[in-house]
């Protein structure tokens, strides 16, 4: 059977070894965590020992990849050159680091343009990732898809396959399908979801998709604004969801649920997946 790996986004402030046995505390087998302060700059330094620690947690419950989720300031579309500098440093140092831990996929949101137009945006984030990629490295970097709220970019399929053309090394880069951010941005995955993953298919191709953000919205589909809800609270629904986790083009990655929960709402929601998913093996 397809193994299921599910997980939800958690704090590795008191170590990665603490983060995993949250995650096995809440019946998750992998999970995604921020690389450093979300709003900020700062990296915790690694400690091997922790490191080593989570490793034997991950193998001992089977763990699925872990996802590392780049800050939300880190922006390589910006007009400003610092803002760009920034996020060239950062990235570069995050994928080091990442070398060090038991996990090979990065994800980040692609930027915002702020006024000078996608297509100067994603010549420039191109542009980082092609400092910044080594093509020893282990990790994947997933381009994140956006639900095209004021000018990011990545609100397309065509967006996001631009970048990856631009970039020398492509294949370290992959992409991660975000069900709330795909539905804001007009893409029905709800009545349509064999259609939207032909479109990202054809334009893209479904061997790059290499992990789900698992969110509900709070908005209509085309809206464009980007607010996760709960699995059930949004206008996606659970049924749609369902059908996700279950698709044959998807039910080999790793889903991450990002709602607005606490470990006992991530654990609630992890347990209602894990009933609905059409291969997952009975416990013991």
């Amino acid at each position: 059977m397809t193994p299921f790996y599910i997980g939800s986004h958690l704090s590795v402030s008191k170590g990665f070894a603490a983060a995993a046995k949250d995650a096995v505390s809440i019946g998750a087998n992998t999970f995604q965590f921020f690389t450093r302060n979300p709003r900020g700059s700062r990296a915790k330094a690694l400690d091997e020992k922790d490191i080593a620690a989570c490793a034997a947690l991950m193998n001992e419950h089977t763990f699925g990849p872990l996802l590392a989720h780049a800050p939300y300031t880190l922006n390589a579309a910006s007009k400003d050159e610092q803002t760009r500098e920034f996020a060239r440093m950062t990235m570069k140092d995050d994928l080091v680091r990442l070398e060090q831990l038991p996990c090979a996929l990065y994800n980040f949101h692609p930027g915002s343009h702020v006024g000078q137009g996608a297509k100067q945006g994603i010549e420039w984030i191109a542009s980082m990732l092609n400092e910044v990629i080594d093509p020893a490295q282990r990790t994947t970097v997933l381009l994140e898809t956006m639900a095209g709220k004021g000018t990011e970019v990545g609100r397309s399929f065509e967006e996001l396959r631009a970048i990856i053309d631009k970039v020398e090394h492509s294949e370290k880069l992959g992409v991660c399908l975000d069900t709330c951010h795909v539905h804001d941005a007009g893409y029905d995955i709800i009545s349509d979801l064999d259609g939207v993953l032909a479109e990202f298919d054809h334009v893209i191709g479904l061997s790059r998709l290499r992990a789900v953000h698992l969110n509900d919205s709070l908005n209509p589909c085309g809206a464009k604004k980007d607010r996760h809800a709960k699995i059930g609270e949004g206008q996606i629904g659970t049924e749609a969801l369902v059908r996700v986790i279950n698709h044959p083009s998807l039910c080999h990655l790793p889903f991450f649920l990002e709602t607005p929960n606490e470990l006992p709402g991530y654990a609630s929601e992890i347990a209602l997946l894990r009933g609905r998913r059409a291969e997952e093996e009975p416990a013991g």
